[in-house]
């Protein structure tokens, strides 16, 4: 048995509030998790001798930091099932960049085993099992659009208006722990409502508390956050970075607009510009209403 072309969407913050930190050193946060069709693939083969294995290494990421390999024997040991599979990904999320690509990668692998093997966990027991993988990890379980707080794992479906995204990725990797260890990130925004949020549910809402921290550390980051301004397209950061994004409310206007940003990088390129930010469009992006799989868990 196999499950070919199965779908691991990539998350954007809204906006990131940090709101306090507890005496585990685990930070309090506020955020909206919202899905784009911007998606790494999986494909899986049935094993029937127990064995979980990958197809091809990925690379930098060792097989015992793989959450892929580790959300399978996760959920292997929590139903002691006897069957295994061979994993194989494509990734087109950036790595490193805040839109949640590992932790929706690892949500994916539970999803689809647990069908693929017939485990029968329910989505409140998948993401039981999702929460020591990472603390993005169970909003890719649960589904949809979402209200969060704690560390990330309260969540709360909220219903978003459609919009589109065009994502942008600096030349920078920004690793998550050395954010949230930064002396001078602030710990102190004022708690909001979901009722606050929904009454202006757009690009304006909030802001990223990390975004600062990235922008001192991470000079590229800030460089083409604010070079994206100067072109008319605001930017907001997802998670802890590095990659940004613009908010549209069409994707015919998020498509235009990477039409206009690469045209004047390519005129930059062709003058020997020294001045323009070292960044990739990533591409235009539909806000997905729920994920993809969201179906495949029973109840």
């Amino acid at each position: 048995m196999t499950l070919y072309d199965v779908p691991a969407p990539a998350k954007l913050n809204l906006f990131l509030h940090v709101v306090g930190r507890r005496a585990d050193g685990y930070h309090l946060l506020q955020t909206v998790f919202r899905f784009i069709d911007l998606c790494d693939t999986l494909h899986f083969d049935l094993r029937a001798d127990g064995v979980i294995s990958r197809a091809a290494e990925l690379p930098g990421v060792s097989e015992a930091d793989d959450l892929t390999l580790r959300a399978a024997h996760a959920l292997q040991r929590a139903t002691g099932t006897r069957q295994g599979a061979q994993i194989a990904l494509e990734k087109r999320i950036p790595q490193g960049g805040g839109l949640g690509g590992g932790s929706s990668d690892a949500a994916t692998v539970l999803i689809a085993l647990n069908k693929l093997w017939g485990t029968g966990l329910t989505r409140r027991e998948l993401m039981a099992l999702a929460l020591p993988l990472g603390a993005d990890v169970p909003v890719f379980v649960f589904g949809q659009s979402a209200f969060a707080e704690g560390v990330g794992e309260d969540l709360t479906a909220i219903t978003l208006p459609e919009r589109a995204y065009l994502v942008a990725q600096p030349d920078s990797s920004v690793p998550t722990v050395g954010i949230f260890s930064a002396p001078d990130l602030t710990r102190d925004s004022s708690y909001i409502t979901i009722a606050d949020f929904l009454a202006s549910p757009t690009f304006s809402f909030g802001k990223n508390d990390l975004e600062p921290v990235v922008h001192r550390l991470y000079p590229e980051v800030f460089r083409a956050s604010r070079w994206l301004a100067e072109q008319g397209y605001p930017v907001r950061m997802s998670g802890s970075g590095a990659c940004l994004f613009a908010e549209f409310s069409e994707l015919s206007e998020a498509v235009l607009a990477k039409a206009e940003i690469s045209a004047i990088m390519r005129g930059a390129v062709e003058t020997n510009s020294t001045t323009h930010p070292r960044f990739r469009l990533v591409q235009a992006c539909t806000g997905l209403t729920e994920h993809p799989l969201r179906n495949w868990i029973a109840r």
